[in-house]
């Protein structure tokens, strides 16, 4: 974090909090390089010929997170995985439209589209996993949340409980479960 503590990120927070645009762009800023290792976990997942370059999904995720209005961010973990959570949102519609051009569906030209083009992503991996991701939340929000920050965010057990106000007993139960119960889901069969 480049000689910033974690008390200065939460500061520069709660100061985006009360309407100082300067202090989010500057915690988003001093985050930089964590948001481009999330960026870089969610691109490999596996998926084949994975093209779509780091710097366009932080971009584009950056633009979601101080671009609209939302609740306020609570420190860096908190940041983190709602950052997790528009990277995820952005290569799962990206992937549905992709997926829909192959079908021969219309598509409308976003942000992202120039740099995408290129992206050879296995979209039926992709959106299978957020299809089931929503399954999961819907019978438990939290073992979903810990999905997103342990995977999509790449934080530890520790921060992951740190985010969530949890034990770090119940993200690795929740960790635990949330794996077997997806290996299952998207056809692993009954053992992880």
């Amino acid at each position: 974090m480049s000689g910033e503590s974690e008390a200065d990120i939460t500061a520069l927070f709660g100061a985006a909090s009360r309407g100082d645009t300067e202090a989010l762009a500057r915690a988003a800023e001093l985050l930089h390089e964590e948001l481009r290792a999330i960026a870089s976990r969610a691109l490999a997942g596996g998926r084949r010929g994975q093209t779509l370059r780091t710097t366009a999904l932080v971009n584009e995720a950056y633009v979601k997170l101080v671009g609209a209005p939302g609740e306020p961010f609570e420190g860096r973990s908190h940041f983190l995985a709602v950052a997790a959570k528009s990277m995820r949102s952005i290569l799962v519609d990206y992937a549905r439209a992709r997926s829909a051009r192959k079908r021969g569906g219309g598509w409308k030209r976003a942000p992202l589209d120039d740099v995408l083009d290129a992206v050879e992503i296995d979209q039926l991996d992709l959106v299978a996993l957020d299809e089931a991701l929503n399954r999961l939340e819907r019978r438990s929000e939290r073992q979903a949340r810990t999905v997103e920050l342990r995977f999509f965010a790449g934080l530890t057990i520790d921060e992951t409980a740190q985010a969530l106000g949890v034990s770090h007993g119940t993200v690795e139960n929740d960790w635990r479960f949330a794996r077997a119960w997806l290996h299952r889901e998207l056809g692993g069969g009954d053992e992880p």
